[in-house]
């Protein structure tokens, strides 16, 4: 080879050295989806910035996978089309695992139990909460959600309304337009227990574990093709919580431990 193609192609090579490293480097990034509205699980701090034990649990586990992550918010309605898009390569975001979600995303182990629950005005007489006696009664739930799927499923005879957050549920639930609310248990209970305007309202009726609507507990969703990833935060998962990770987490947010609801 000439001596000065030779010394050509070897700068060329040279200078895409950084580029390739760069790129490793942005691969290396765990990019994780959540929504951003949904507290003390995810949401958005005064600064501008994503909080709550969905985000800690993502660190943790980047952590423990010895890997960078960062996080991308992204509305609840498309959050698995964003997902399959490629815009991140997990979803953690209080997912509940359900047979309707398998046939589009794989799901890890289960991080949270799940449950839902009826939530009523404090002065509200109802304590049937049967479709039957929900008849022409207002319920209300956030759309997209196993929430929703409920109401719509079981309440063909009551005012089934779908909301884009469940902070404008809660709302709408404390200015009096909605009889009821269905929500998932632990946010539920974060917020008629924790905050001044949930301090009007109360849990209603039995626990809602039908498992057609709750699933198999709250997942982590990745793309089905992604297997090798769903098995690493499988096993990232496993160790914070034999080493106690977890725990301290779930402690900074409720009064209890949301693997067993106990």
């Amino acid at each position: 080879m000439n001596k000065n193609l030779f010394s050509l192609a070897f700068a060329t090579f040279l200078a895409t050295v950084p580029a390739t490293a760069a790129m490793a480097a942005e691969t290396d990034t765990l990019r994780i989806g959540t929504e951003g509205a949904y507290p003390p699980f995810n949401y958005m701090t005064a600064d501008g910035k994503l909080g709550g034990f969905d985000l800690e649990i993502g660190r943790a586990l980047c952590k423990e996978m010895q890997t960078k992550c960062s996080f991308v918010a992204q509305d609840w309605d498309g959050i698995i089309p964003a997902l399959k898009a490629g815009k991140y390569d997990v979803i953690i975001a209080s997912m509940f695992i359900t047979e309707k979600r398998k046939k589009q995303v794989s799901f890890t182990d289960a991080y949270q139990k799940s449950a839902m629950t009826f939530v009523t005005p404090k002065d509200s007489n109802l304590t049937d909460f049967s479709p039957a006696a929900m008849a022409g009664k207002t319920i209300g739930a956030q759309g997209s959600t196993t929430q929703a799927d409920y109401i719509s499923a079981l309440y063909p005879d009551s005012d089934v309304r779908m909301y884009p957050t469940q902070d404008a549920v809660n709302l709408d639930l404390v200015s009096g337009r909605l009889d009821a609310q269905v929500g998932d248990l632990i946010p539920m209970l974060e917020w008629t227990q924790k905050s001044d305007d949930g301090a009007c309202c109360q849990l209603a009726g039995e626990l809602i574990t039908d498992p057609r609507f709750v699933g198999d507990g709250v997942g982590m969703a990745v793309r089905k093709e992604d297997d090798a990833l769903r098995q690493k935060l499988n096993k990232a998962l496993t160790a914070i919580v034999a080493d106690g990770t977890y725990k301290a987490i779930n402690d900074k947010f409720f009064t209890i431990n949301i693997l067993t609801l106990q």
